[in-house]
């Protein structure tokens, strides 16, 4: 009864055309913003903070990027972990070598590096598609594991590989806390979130689900392939060059190239196939299933161990982590291909029909 459309009236094209429509989904949207920035760090200790929400925020970021190059253009990627690399060091070398340079700058200017690269490696997709497409973003990832390990400029000619950051500030405001991380990463998620929204919606978010759902009808219509797959590797990339900016310095602080490998790719795309392609909302599902499912069974099975007389050692829990994990994206598949935002948009149609059957 809450959730009905009764009474809304849309007396004009903007009103019928924007981001949130219903008058309900804009207060939950508000109402979220409001726990997010003012509840959560008042109801939140540290180690959620460390553990759950800077990750989950981070991670949606990069999830946003890759449901805009899978799920809204269709064109399939294995290189994510790839871009989250170029975005950090590209971010962290002009952090060091420019004096002066804000944090923020430097941080968007590594999700623009990550974009040029991005737009490199999506070259193949004006030829090939599919699996040969998914070898060909394969490829960035071990050309830039080789690049980032092999040259030392990148790594300001660290011995070891390793570099870090501190100090790190935002106009006079310290980034030095869980807390003021936590912000800091809401802060970014929540425009690029709306950004992501807005692009879908515009032209350009047309052009890429045309493309996704017939490249050759959409370019008998008019529509450039080489624009429209070129820009959504650009965009994508950007956005999860950005996070992978976020991930090495506010979440880690110090890192090498290790923490961006391949599994780093898989898990990204994990993320969109059980959060749901071509949805904003089904980044976020995926997100917060991949960052609390394991924290989950890590708690979990033990327990159940011992309800049993088992004893489940560190090994057998990240052994059953892996089988129970594959075993639900396998559910996801054959269950609901469409991932858990299919489940949110279905609930949310249901309740503005209730209680009528139609």
């Amino acid at each position: 009864m809450l959730y009905r459309e009764n009474g809304q009236f849309k007396t004009s094209y903007a009103a019928d055309q924007q981001v949130f429509p219903i008058a309900q989904d804009r207060w939950a949207v508000v109402g979220i913003l409001v726990f997010a920035f003012v509840a959560v760090p008042l109801l939140v200790d540290e180690y959620m903070f460390r553990a759950i929400l800077i990750p989950f925020l981070i991670l949606s970021l990069a999830a946003l990027g890759v449901n805009i190059l899978v799920g809204y253009c269709g064109q399939i990627t294995l290189g994510a972990g790839a871009f989250m690399a170029v975005g950090a060091y590209a971010a962290y070398n002009f952090h060091i070598r420019v004096e002066g340079m804000p944090l923020l700058l430097s941080l968007l200017l590594g999700g623009f590096t990550s974009a040029l690269v991005g737009i490199v490696f999506g070259i193949p997709s004006l030829r090939v598609r599919g699996l040969y497409l998914a070898v060909a973003t394969l490829a960035a990832q071990f050309f830039t594991d080789w690049v980032f390990l092999r040259i030392p400029w990148f790594t300001d000619n660290s011995l070891s590989g390793n570099v870090s950051v501190s100090n790190l500030q935002v106009m006079g405001w310290q980034v030095n806390n869980p807390l003021n991380k936590y912000l800091f990463c809401l802060a970014f998620l929540t425009v690029f979130a709306l950004l992501a929204k807005n692009m879908t919606r515009s032209a350009i978010g047309r052009q890429w689900m045309a493309i996704r759902d017939m490249d050759v009808a959409a370019e008998v219509i008019g529509i450039r392939p080489l624009f429209a797959k070129l820009s959504a590797f650009a965009v994508s990339s950007f956005f999860v060059g950005t996070a992978g900016a976020l991930w090495a310095f506010v979440h880690l602080a110090s890192w090498e190239p290790a923490a961006f490998s391949v599994d780093r790719s898989f898990q990204l795309l994990f993320m969109v196939i059980i959060g749901g392609l071509g949805s904003v909302m089904g980044s976020f599902f995926g997100a917060a299933f991949i960052v609390i499912l394991p924290i989950v069974l890590n708690r979990l099975l033990p327990e159940i161990g011992d309800l049993v007389g088992v004893e489940i050692s560190t090994a057998g829990i990240s052994h059953a982590e892996l089988i129970i994990f594959g075993g639900l994206i396998i559910f996801f598949l054959i269950k609901e291909p469409h991932g858990l935002a299919r489940l949110w948009s279905t609930g949310k149609e249901k309740l503005r029909l209730w209680p009528f059957p139609h």
